[in-house]
Order: structure tokens, then C-alpha cells, then sequence
């Protein structure tokens, strides 16, 4: 008998492609607005094994930088010890690429458990540190080197770290960049959906900050120097109180958002 297309088994299902890695960092276009390009340079990440021990201490040669790579969220806390220190018996990969050193915190297997509970991570104050995360939030207190922090789907948050002579770039897609206390010559502070929000203890010469849907707070020390200001909104206010300042100013400062406010105001 012949068979009729009612009784033919229906056709195998594709699964869904999965999302995008967290490295999406790289130009992120959208009407009329276009957030800088924010690329967090990696060293590569070689993790042997079929499981990942507890974190041991590791030393960061000098001009070296930490790396850490997760698919949760991480803690960093500046401290006076000589090496990086895992807390909490987090599971971690080390690997090294030259001077620098990643820290892979898994979140798969037997790490499964680990997923979402931003382990603690211990490094010298004047460590330089990189993040990739996805899906939880970054948080780095105390640290006083140059930081290079992105994250998707969670929070960026910086209290009292930086560098007064480095470049600080500050990113997540779904979520809000929050620092407090930030010490930089150049600030890169991006997001889609969420505000931006820099409280900074320096005067950087080049700062831009930008969202999409969101608002954008910029607030520098006390007496800043002339800048040059660029403050885009389409469905928002345009707040500026610093003194006007002639196109040609050495300090430059760039905020954009599509709906939200820009604000920038001395300390």
C-alpha cells in the first residue's frame, strides 16, 4: 500500500542553535547609536583535564595579568598577599600564556554546583585584570590596576580600584556598569540595556560611557578641568554642569544613550 503523506513521520526537529559565546565584545551597532568597541584581549585558555581541582594560590609575574574566564559571575578583592587565592573551594583551571595567567572558574560537571555563586577571588592590590563572565555579575573592589571587565546578562560593579595612569573598559550587554571610587586616564564603560554610572577620583582625558536603553551618570572630582562634551539622548534630558569648554580641550567626554538621560556633574 502506498503510504500518503498523513501516515509519512514527521521530519527530525533541529535543535536550537546555541547563544552567542560571551565574547561578544566588539562594535555593537543599533539606530543612531553605536557603543565603542570594547575588546577585552584574552590569552588563551588551555584547560586539561576532565575536572578542575580546588583553587590553589598562583603568583602573577611581574607585567603580567590575571585572567579569569567564567560562564558564572566572580568576586575580585585587592589584598596585601603575594599571590591569587581561589576562596570558598571553588573549582579552577590554571593555564599561562607568557607573563599572564587565566583562571578558569568551570561551571559544567561537577562544577556544576559552582554556577552562580560568584566565588571569591583574592589577588595582589595592583594586579592588571581581565574578566569574561556570562550570566552573573562581576564585582572588583580594591584593585589597583588596570581593568578590562565584561560580562553578559549581569551587573559590572568597580569600588575603589583602577589605575590613574590606565585604560579602565567596563562592558555587559544585559545589565547595568556601576563604579565607584575609579581611578583612570581613560575610562570605556558600555551596555545595551542598562544605566551607566561612573563616580571617578581622576580626571580622565578621554571618557565614554554608553547605553541604549538606559541612562548615563558621569560625575568626576571636584574642580575638573575644561572638557569637551558630547551628550547624545533621543528620549531623555541632557544635564551638564561643567564649565563650557571649547572643542579643542585636551579632556573629552562621550555619553550616549537612546532611552534614558546623560548627566555629568563635578564631585
Amino acid at each position: 500500500m502506498q503510504r500518503t503523506d498523513a501516515h509519512r513521520p514527521a521530519p527530525p526537529v533541529r535543535p536550537a542553535a546555541p547563544p552567542a559565546a560571551a565574547r561578544w565584545y566588539g562594535t555593537l551597532a543599533r539606530p543612531a547609536l553605536v557603543l565603542p568597541v570594547l575588546v577585552l584581549s584574552v590569552a588563551a585558555v588551555a584547560c586539561g583535564g576532565s575536572g578542575a581541582a580546588p583553587g590553589k594560590a598562583r603568583g602573577i609575574p611581574g607585567g603580567g595579568r590575571l585572567v579569569v574566564t567564567t560562564e558564572g559571575g566572580v568576586r575580585i578583592v585587592g589584598t596585601d598577599t603575594a599571590d591569587v587565592r581561589v576562596a570558598d573551594g571553588a573549582a579552577a583551571r590554571w593555564s599561562a600564556d607568557g607573563k599572564d595567567r587565566t583562571l578558569d572558574l568551570p561551571c559544567a560537571g561537577a562544577a556544576r554546583e559552582d554556577c552562580g555563586r560568584m566565588p571569591l577571588v583574592r589577588v595582589p592590590r595592583g594586579t592588571a585584570v581581565t574578566v569574561e563572565a556570562r550570566n552573573a555579575g562581576v564585582e572588583v573592589t580594591d584593585v589597583r590596576g588596570p581593568l578590562r571587565l565584561g560580562t553578559v546578562n549581569g551587573d559590572v560593579v568597580v569600588r575603589d580600584a583602577g589605575d590613574a595612569h590606565g585604560l579602565q573598559r567596563l562592558a555587559t550587554r544585559n545589565g547595568s556598569v556601576r563604579a565607584t571610587g575609579l581611578a583612570a586616564r581613560r575610562v570605556e564603560a558600555g551596555t545595551v540595556n542598562g544605566d551607566v554610572d561612573l563616580r571617578t577620583t581622576t580626571s580622565p582625558v578621554r571618557l565614554s560611557g554608553t547605553t541604549r536603553n538606559g541612562s548615563v551618570r558621569v560625575t568626576l572630582p571636584a574642580d575638573p578641568p575644561p572638557y569637551a562634551v558630547r551628550a547624545t539622548t533621543v528620549n531623555g534630558r541632557t544635564v551638564n554642569d561643567l564649565p563650557d569648554a571649547s572643542a579643542a580641550s585636551n579632556h573629552r567626554l562621550t555619553l550616549r544613550t537612546v532611552n534614558g538621560d546623560t548627566e555629568v556633574h563635578p564631585g
